[in-house]
């Protein structure tokens, strides 16, 4: 893994110190190399021993090690990415921002996919086969956490899956009431801290059935009740483009786990072919 990509993925969980750290190298990874640990403390006002302990928190040997990776990770990039954006014609403004758009959804999809280990994505396809075997599959979210919701539910269905969804905190409280040790709830909520979802995760728990959420990668509340929690890195400064970030990584993290129960088990396999068939054929003309 890149050291930036892990260090930007890493950042929220980060102390405030650790974080001043962080930014330091992520805005100007290309100088490092003419900074001793000791400089970079005394530039950032803290101590050597800050520096230290930052970079063996992210599983370096030292300062020296971290430098000579991000040192690599900059090579790279300068044979490469580099020079593709340098080939981008000045003078095309929207394609600059286009490009530049599709790069940032990239570089967060990666983070994203590197946070959540694929045993963690097998684990949470696994509960939810089980669970719309055996038992219920319920999802919430609020907000534009909704969307993502009713998307995932659709692709469910096709699926054979069935799910329990609503974005009325009250009606969601009386169906995970009737909730079982066989159930699964998907609890969708960007930061993690919302009162009403806490809640109903906490009753849900009572109920003994298995709490997934889906979170940034902080620590959240709702990250912390959960038995899998998939999590969502996406980072920018411009806060209309954080969002859009944010949506675009939770996309292509829920796109894995439905790819999983796809291609999981053969009979879910012809299952979903047989309702995208059916499907299409209601919509062809």
């Amino acid at each position: 893994m890149s050291p930036l990509v892990k260090i930007r993925a890493e950042r929220d969980q980060m102390s405030a110190v650790e974080r001043r750290v962080a930014d330091f190298i992520l805005e100007n990874a290309q100088l490092l190399r003419d900074y001793s640990s000791q400089q970079l403390a005394d530039a950032l006002g803290i101590s050597q021993s800050s520096v230290v302990k930052f970079t063996q928190k992210l599983g370096f040997k030292g300062y020296p090690d971290l430098k000579y990776s991000v040192g690599e990770a900059m090579a790279r990039a300068d044979n490469g990415d580099a020079a593709q954006v340098a080939a981008q014609a000045p003078d095309a403004p929207d394609e600059s921002t286009a490009g530049n758009l599709w790069r940032c959804k990239s570089a967060a999809e990666e983070e994203t996919r590197l946070i959540n280990a694929p045993e963690t994505l097998q684990a949470v396809a696994d509960a939810i086969a089980a669970a719309g075997a055996r038992g219920r599959v319920f999802m919430m979210g609020l907000g534009d956490d909704d969307i993502h919701v009713r998307s995932f539910a659709l692709r469910l269905s096709l699926l054979g899956v069935p799910s329990v969804h609503s974005v009325d905190t009250g009606r969601m409280a009386a169906n995970v009431s009737v909730a079982g040790a066989d159930d699964v709830l998907l609890l969708f909520c960007e930061h993690g801290n919302h009162p009403a979802l806490c809640k109903i995760g906490r009753f849900f728990k009572e109920r003994r059935g298995l709490l997934i959420t889906v979170t940034r990668h902080t620590s959240n509340p709702l990250r912390a009740m959960a038995d899998m929690a998939l999590l969502v890195s996406a980072h920018d400064e411009r806060p209309y483009i954080q969002p859009v970030l944010y949506q675009s990584a939770l996309q292509h993290l829920l796109d894995g786990v439905f790819v999983q129960l796809c291609e999981g088990d053969e009979q879910r396999h012809q299952h979903v072919l047989a309702n995208i068939e059916r499907v299409q054929q209601m919509l062809d003309p």
